[in-house]
């Protein structure tokens, strides 16, 4: 493996982290959070046609551009550090959706749309339960591969009130599937949910025999494990962003903010509560660009080292979170200021697809202990 971006990659990540500066300034997040959707659409359409964002990780013959997750880490890193308000990650998990499941047909058919743009997908896996495994999945589908419809209940489905492609997660003939829902489908109703973190729009989505395509069988929940390892890696990877962002504002704060006549980051302790940052954000940026080039190469390491990635880039990013807020004293507490909004998205981001003790006791099972 290289230890290093590319040139490339590098200049991807300039091209990235100059866009988000000109679209997602503090203004335009705290004005999207506030909306129904949660993006704005202008911004999304220059994504996909001046960027390419959102067909960064789909193969050419499907319409994209055929990179790997090397290169999606470099966006989402940027992402994270701007707070993108999107519905980028969400397409990103149903693009992986639809590439496990080797799906021809539905390849062709829903892939070109997430590559332009056109098509908003989410993946609708967790429900009032809160779980992440395939113990969580209650919701049933009936009928033939032919007319297929789904009943039941999907929460904290991510962008599922804008999306217009669902990927969901149901029971049939003792086994869990991957269905396929259009979000114009009867039956189909969405409510946003008022969750802490407004940056990153949450829906509960409700089928009452609503039709459905049969994706694919999940072999026993196998492929359904893959595509949640694939994400916690692109959260990790959002999740450094984060990170790196809000340490960088407490050191800037730590220089600037003088009391007793000298600069508060000459005190020893904010001293160690920014080398204790740079700690974590290091070997944070550490386990995300391994985790990452394991996705890529879709290695046996990726299941192990995704969990290993989630739990601790969830660690690195809350604590970080909170430091600066407490770098910041009074000021960082109020809802003017900017530290709130990275302390909620890192809460948020931390309890996604499981929270650390989750994940240490996956990658304690996955490694035989």
């Amino acid at each position: 493996m290289n230890f290093a971006f590319t040139e490339e990659q590098e200049e991807l990540r300039n091209i990235v982290r100059s866009f988000l500066e000109d679209k997602s300034p503090e203004s335009a997040v705290r004005d999207l959070m506030e909306t129904e959707n949660g993006y704005d659409d202008a911004v999304w359409s220059q994504m996909a046609e001046q960027l390419g964002l959102q067909s960064l990780i789909i193969p050419e013959e499907y319409g994209g551009q055929g990179f790997g997750y090397v290169e999606l880490i470099v966006v989402l890193e940027e992402m994270g550090r701007a707070l993108l308000c999107a519905p980028f990650f969400s397409s990103i998990v149903a693009s992986n959706a639809l590439l496990q499941s080797a799906n021809t047909a539905a390849m062709e058919k829903y892939l070109p749309g997430i590559a332009s743009g056109e098509t908003i997908a989410t993946l609708a896996l967790a429900e009032a339960s809160g779980r992440w495994d395939a113990e969580g999945v209650s919701v049933e589908a009936s009928g033939d591969s032919g007319s297929v419809t789904i009943s039941g209940e999907k929460m904290f489905v991510i962008d599922g009130a804008a999306a217009n492609l669902l990927i969901v997660a149901a029971r049939s003939n003792g086994g869990i599937h991957l269905y396929t829902v259009e979000g114009d489908a009867s039956g189909l109703s969405r409510e946003s949910l008022a969750t802490m973190d407004q940056t990153r729009k949450q829906a509960r989505v409700t089928f009452d025999n609503t039709p459905a395509e049969h994706l694919a069988d999940t072999n026993n929940f196998e492929m359904i494990s893959t595509i949640l390892d694939l994400a916690a890696v692109a959260l990790a990877a959002e999740q450094v962003g984060g990170a790196q962002f809000v340490m960088e504002m407490a050191v800037q704060y730590a220089k600037d903010r003088v009391q007793f006549g000298r600069p508060i980051g000459s005190f020893q302790a904010i001293k160690h509560k920014c080398a204790d940052m740079l700690l974590e954000v290091e070997s944070a940026k550490s386990a995300a660009y391994y985790a990452g080039w394991c996705a890529a190469e879709m290695n046996d390491e990726l299941a192990s080292v995704a969990s290993l990635a989630k739990a601790y880039c969830s660690e690195a990013y809350f604590h970080c979170a909170a430091e600066n807020i407490q770098i910041h004293g009074g000021i960082g507490f109020t809802w003017e200021h900017p530290a709130h909004l990275y302390f909620k998205r890192a809460k948020s981001s931390e309890l996604m697809f499981g929270d650390p003790t989750y994940h240490r006791e996956l990658l304690a099972q996955r490694i035989g202990l």
